[in-house]
């Protein structure tokens, strides 16, 4: 059983990783946006929700630093991932951009709801935080639906796909 401590260590580590991934996705798909797709509607719409999940990280970011906490080895490969996936799925068009979005936002919900849970009231102000980003991520879900997003047809795939790729990075980010 681990201590409160070291989970909470974890908690951090993999929602650094995890914001820090958002902000390589949309880093990506505005990427395609500046460059080889034209949509000003979803240009602005992924701007907005990039500004949150700005915030996010430079909450974590400082959280790792005040805690002294390593971050995740991967974060690189995580960074490259995240933009390759965001600005793949934006040349896809709208409903996979939005997809995109909206499927990560699934698991992060899951997976955010789960420390909710998890952290005590030793944690009190991380656990506001959380509960906050959490509201942000389920919003931002909101928004990927109202503008597309779909998982009917070959979008059922790519939504499993990308569940999957999330979940792996965050049991990895964990720990390492």
């Amino acid at each position: 059983m681990k201590n409160s401590k070291n989970r909470t260590e974890e908690f951090i580590r993999v929602d650094h990783a995890g914001e820090r991934g958002a902000v390589k996705i949309y880093e990506g798909q505005l990427l395609a946006l500046n460059t080889l797709v034209k949509n000003e509607s979803l240009k602005k719409t992924i701007e907005e929700m990039k500004v949150h999940e700005k915030e996010h990280c430079d909450f974590f970011e400082k959280e790792i630093k005040r805690r002294k906490i390593k971050p995740t080895k991967f974060l690189p490969l995580w960074d490259l991932l995240g933009v390759s996936l965001g600005f793949g799925s934006t040349l896809l068009g709208k409903k996979a951009a939005m997809l995109c979005t909206a499927s990560v936002e699934e698991v992060i919900d899951k997976h955010y709801q789960n420390q909710i849970n998890q952290l005590g009231s030793e944690e009190k102000a991380l656990k506001k935080k959380i509960i906050k980003f959490r509201q942000d991520e389920l919003h931002h879900k909101d928004i990927a639906y109202e503008k597309g997003a779909t998982k009917k047809g070959i979008y059922s795939i790519m939504d499993k796909i990308i569940k999957t790729g999330s979940k792996i990075a965050i049991n990895i980010s964990e720990k390492i």
